[in-house]
């Protein structure tokens, strides 16, 4: 039987989702698990990787199994044998032909920003800033990037030249909170590092570094080195992955 199951986690010590030779990837850390479980490897595949340092609230993956289990069952039984900073939250018997990565329609990011930077407990899951940032400076910019567009300019350069850059994004939203920023973005699909280096370029304009006609200006050169910036791995979360509601 295929089973979905959807993860939260801690990313702070561990160098991404993916499996590594030299590193350890949640992804290791998981399959491991489920080994132990079912006395044999277990091949899992996720909605999508996260980088080093980077968290999720709700990471969804599938698996194929032997074992027969009800959800609290897979939940308790997989919670006894990870690590306290990886957690089920949820597991159930899906289709066959369900497959996380390729049959997500939109996924939710959320980037948080703190103005406690003394806060010696907050660097691990904030980005933190010095100072206040221009909310609705930084929201004029990011109106600019919704819709469809070539993302090359906010992507990895490592990434294949083959295939497409084209991303459509549905939300961008800069959310004051009591004491920092919270960035949401909504779209079909995101490149690497996407939402870390449209953060980036949203700080600087709150900074009134940059302002909408250099964000229009980044986003059109559709060019790798269009843009500098890139927040760092600490405030970004994978807040949620949605699919077709039969798949729910």
């Amino acid at each position: 039987m295929r089973i979905k199951m959807t993860l939260s986690y801690d990313g702070s010590n561990y160098a991404g989702w993916q499996r590594q030779i030299n590193a350890l990837g949640i992804e290791t850390v998981v399959m491991e698990a489920l080994a132990r479980l079912h006395h044999h490897p277990v091949e899992i595949t996720a909605s999508g990787r996260t980088d080093g340092g980077v968290h999720a609230l709700a990471q969804v993956i599938h698996f194929d199994s032997d074992i027969c289990m009800g959800e609290e069952h897979w939940i308790r039984a997989m919670n006894a044998l990870l690590p306290l900073d990886i957690r089920v939250l949820a597991a159930k018997e899906v289709n066959e032909h369900f497959h996380a990565r390729f049959d997500a329609i939109r996924k939710r990011y959320e980037y948080r920003v703190s103005y406690d930077d003394l806060n010696p407990f907050y660097h691990r899951y904030y980005a933190l800033y010095h100072g206040q940032l221009d909310i609705d400076r930084m929201q004029r910019c990011a109106d600019k990037l919704i819709g469809t567009h070539d993302f090359t300019s906010f992507t990895s350069s490592r990434i294949d030249p083959r295939k497409s850059r084209i991303r459509t994004l549905y939300k961008c939203d800069v959310l004051k909170e009591d004491n920092g920023v919270r960035f949401c973005l909504e779209g079909n699909s995101f490149l690497r590092y996407m939402v870390r280096m449209i953060v980036g370029t949203l700080i600087e304009a709150g900074r009134g570094r940059l302002d909408e006609k250099d964000v229009e200006w980044i986003l059109k050169a559709k060019d790798k080195h269009a843009c500098r910036y890139k927040a760092p791995a600490s405030g970004l979360y994978l807040v949620k992955v949605w699919y077709k509601e039969s798949e729910e």
